[in-house]
């Protein structure tokens, strides 16, 4: 998978391309199995890392694409695709679960309440729309 730092992601995105905006704190693909969904990953300490190491980036932890029919795994890691096996319904639940817990324990600790951080996410994607 190639990389490509954007400020706005293209309305018409292209297969095996990871773009990066860096002003907008996400990366957004079309998901590596072919299906074409959008997949949006968010930088955050409950989110998504990504490491650039001057050539090559990398995407941590793993893709689950849990909603869609595809229900796709993956890692990208120095611009690769790595499939990752398939999660069973009880440890894709279990998963998001444990996500949950850890954003909302990050959010304690960070003095930022749901609804606030709920508002900072509409503003961006207000600011993302008012861009184009």
């Amino acid at each position: 998978m190639k990389h490509k730092f954007v400020d706005i992601v293209p309305e018409d995105m292209e297969d095996g391309i990871l773009y990066i905006s860096i002003k907008y704190g996400t990366a957004i693909h079309l998901c590596a199995c072919g299906c074409k969904n959008e997949v949006v990953t968010p930088f955050s300490p409950t989110d998504w890392q990504l490491t650039f190491d001057g050539k090559t980036v990398s995407l941590s932890p793993s893709i689950g694409n849990w909603s869609f029919k595809c229900q796709s795994h993956y890692f990208i890691k120095n611009d690769e695709i790595i499939y990752a096996r398939k999660l069973s319904k009880n440890e894709i639940r279990k998963g998001r679960k444990k996500d949950q817990k850890q954003k909302t324990r990050f959010l304690k600790k960070a003095r930022i309440s749901p609804l606030a951080w709920l508002g900072l996410k509409k503003r961006i994607r207000y600011e993302q729309e008012s861009d184009q």
